[in-house]
């Protein structure tokens, strides 16, 4: 009877871990770094679209670092 509810918990939590991996990974961030430079040279994206996605993932790495050292 709780089979469904238990799948979608079962979902739910794996989901979550990508997404912790995803936001606490600094080589996952670095990728997306090099994937988002590579998407400009390529004129897939303009400046400006660029520098925001640039200044965000800046960001994640360095609360990264940051929560490595208060680790």
């Amino acid at each position: 009877m709780f089979a469904p509810l238990n799948g979608l918990i079962f979902i739910a939590e794996k989901i979550n871990d990508v997404v912790e991996k995803e936001t606490s990974d600094e080589g996952t961030v670095k990728e997306r770094l090099m994937a988002l430079q590579l998407r400009f040279e390529l004129d897939e994206i303009d400046e400006e679209e660029y520098d925001r996605e640039e200044d965000n993932l800046l960001k994640k790495l360095e609360r990264i670092r940051s929560d490595k050292q208060n680790s």
